[in-house]
């Protein structure tokens, strides 16, 4: 395997998330365009000489209806994005069931947290910790006042001294790169298209249900809401797969450089690996049913309890190979 240096990672992935976060918003707004072409196409219709219809599409008012459609849904996913965005600390600790852990409890990873911290010259973040025997860790939060390193028990157990500080300078690396953030913002916009499919599929439902009677003088009107709903649906769920392609990318290419600084910052890569590889073979934190949320950890639970949407998410990676980040820790 070529080798590949902690700077030039850092950069080249740096880059290629940026990228990958402007598609977020690009998708949305061609999804929105999309939608307005097939309802428009769906609803002009002209007959021929022959009697049949002849549907059309009408590129002006599609194009002003999508002109005077984007403040709304900027303004939308605006708000949307802003209550996520401020509340992930609370879905987070919620999912796991992390607690704040104090000095007196274990005053071993607040020295070594400490002491890398000191080394990076980087704020000291909140400690909390998940009561499990099994081995995991992750690192949340938006800003200074909520960046936290969450570790299980199992972990703080299990691992030696320099086991544990590769895994925790892996985990402050992911806050000193704003990665906890970037994640979270793929993390809101995978969302939105997640709750746009619920939406349109719980209004096809209510209007196969209930909207019957309503609908028994005007049945072509009925159908049209039926149609336009499964439009939106079907783009919605476009629009999640591709996001879904986008958060993975962004995830697994910022594992590899939180493995590179995690490395730099503990001085000893094959700690590093050694604890990947302890942690891979029992990762625990299968009660996590929030696929979203478990894309966090260090290494994905191979346990992890699947629903409809996590069912989605498992035909894809969020993390690289385990045995992959181990040979790159090697060559340091």
């Amino acid at each position: 395997m070529k080798y590949v240096g902690m700077l030039t990672q850092q950069r080249n992935n740096n880059i290629k998330t940026v990228l990958l976060l402007l598609l977020f918003p690009a998708i949305l707004l061609g999804l929105v365009w999309l939608f307005l072409i097939l309802t428009n196409y769906f609803g002009n219709g002209v007959y021929d000489e022959y009697g049949n219809v002849v549907n059309y599409i009408d590129w002006d008012t599609v194009n002003y209806y999508f002109v005077q459609s984007i403040p709304g849904v900027i303004i939308g996913v605006g708000i949307w994005f802003l209550i996520a965005y401020f509340s992930n600390t609370y879905i987070i600790r919620h999912s796991t069931g992390s607690r704040p852990l104090e000095r007196r409890e274990n005053p071993r990873v607040y020295n070594i947290v400490e002491n890398l911290c000191m080394t990076c010259n980087m704020p000291m973040p909140k400690i909390n910790v998940i009561d499990d025997p099994m081995l995991n860790a992750f690192a949340s939060g938006i800003d200074k006042n909520t960046y936290t390193v969450t570790v299980t028990t199992g972990i703080l157990n299990r691992l030696n001294d320099e086991e544990l500080a590769g895994v925790i300078g892996h985990e402050l690396t992911h806050i000193r790169n704003k990665d906890t953030r970037t994640l979270i913002v793929s993390i809101v916009f995978v969302g939105i298209f997640s709750a746009i499919i619920s939406i349109a599929f719980r209004l096809i439902w209510n209007t196969f249900l209930f909207g019957g009677d309503r609908n028994r003088n005007n049945k072509n009107g009925g159908a049209a809401i039926i149609v336009i709903l499964l439009i939106a649906a079907v783009l919605a769920m476009v629009g999640y797969f591709f996001a879904l392609l986008t958060r993975f990318a962004i995830s697994r290419k910022r594992e590899y450089v939180a493995d590179a600084g995690g490395a730099e910052l503990c001085g000893n890569p094959l700690a590093l690996a050694s604890a990947l590889r302890k942690i891979s073979n029992d990762p625990g934190l299968g009660h996590v049913s929030r696929a979203d949320v478990a894309q966090l950890f260090i290494i994905h639970p191979k346990d992890l309890s699947q629903g409809i949407a996590s069912f989605m998410n498992s035909l894809f990676s969020t993390h690289p190979d385990t045995e992959k980040r181990i040979q790159l820790l090697e060559q340091f």
